[in-house]
């Protein structure tokens, strides 16, 4: 694997990826206690070549509760038994990280003004309505 994609223009090569390996909690019996299958993935934001720098900058923005002090992502994963399985649940939560942090922003919402038809047909139910309710109303005969 030379490189993971994140978009269709950008792929991370994974020597930027940094993995660490320890021993998993929860349910595993001697498994858990004796392999270190739980998978931890690191990458440097901050120091990326592979990031342009309105890439970067929208990936430091949008990722800013997620990067450490040193601007750095990480990623752990120990759900499976097996390094190689936690290894793999790493990258795809990587990747699905990393292209919704480096996603284009939604256009903006462009105004536009009701048309002359809906505006006479919103006044109108309004003075049908208005009729509605004081033709509602008592009024004492004289």
């Amino acid at each position: 694997m030379d490189g993971i994609p994140i978009t269709a223009g950008l792929s991370i090569p994974t020597e930027e990826l940094t993995f660490r390996f320890s021993r998993s909690g929860g349910p595993g019996g001697q498994n858990v206690n004796r392999r270190e299958t739980r998978v931890e993935l690191v990458f440097d934001v901050a120091g990326s070549p592979s990031l342009g720098p309105r890439e970067r900058q929208r990936a430091m923005e949008r990722l800013r509760r997620r990067l450490d002090s040193e601007g750095r992502l990480h990623i752990v994963a120990s759900d499976e038994r097996s390094q190689w399985q936690n290894r793999e649940i790493a990258i795809e939560r990587f990747q699905n990280v990393m292209a919704e942090a480096l996603a284009p922003p939604p256009p903006a919402r462009r105004k536009t003004k009701p048309s002359a038809g809906a505006t006479q047909r919103r006044l109108d139910e309004k003075t049908r309505r208005s009729r509605i309710k004081r033709d509602r109303k008592w009024r004492p005969e004289d």
